[in-house]
């Protein structure tokens, strides 16, 4: 088949129709072979141009980057700013159910001590000026008695005496007691 293809095509080729056949096919060979190197170019040009577009897309993305993490940034900013807000309300409410509660304790313990008969520091403070105003007394008395005092009012001031050391180490312990708790 090949052969007889072969022998046709050089008869064609002796007459001029066939000449001008000929020089159509070169002539479309020639463009089939223009357009195959155009498209290898096209191909070559393409295959340069990936990498400028790589490169021109790794700076979008570098740029995008850049706008994102600003963005989450100043979002984070904001969400730090409401907690810390957040946190100075929580804190001041503690704060003053802290001041309650610590009132509530002092209340009740003052009274539990009023219950089992421990002075409060007002009764203190009133014990202690009683005893200066006896003391006092005591003294204006002992200058105004005569030198000779009987026996019997010089044992009692003695014994009052050590009655009133007595009660100003209680009133000391109380007062104490009352600072420790």
């Amino acid at each position: 088949m090949v052969k007889k293809i072969q022998k046709t095509a050089s008869a064609k080729a002796a007459s001029p129709a066939s000449l001008l056949d000929s020089q159509l096919a070169q002539s479309v060979k020639e463009s089939a072979q223009q357009i195959w190197l155009a498209g290898m170019g096209a191909f070559a040009k393409a295959h340069e141009g990936r990498a400028k577009v790589f490169e021109a897309l790794i700076k979008e993305g570098a740029t995008l980057q850049r706008k994102t993490q600003s963005a989450a940034e100043e979002k984070i900013g904001e969400v730090t700013g409401r907690m810390s807000a957040m946190a100075g309300d929580v804190t001041a409410k503690a704060g003053q159910h802290w001041d309650k509660l610590e009132s509530i304790f002092e209340q009740r313990t003052a009274k539990a001590m009023n219950k089992l008969g421990v002075p409060t520091a007002k009764d203190v403070d009133a014990l202690i000026k009683r005893v200066d105003q006896l003391a006092a007394a005591v003294a204006r008395l002992s200058k105004s008695a005569p030198p000779k005092a009987s026996a019997k009012s010089a044992a009692k001031v003695a014994a009052k005496a050590p009655a009133r050391t007595t009660a100003k180490k209680t009133v000391k312990r109380a007062a104490s007691r009352k600072t420790a708790a």
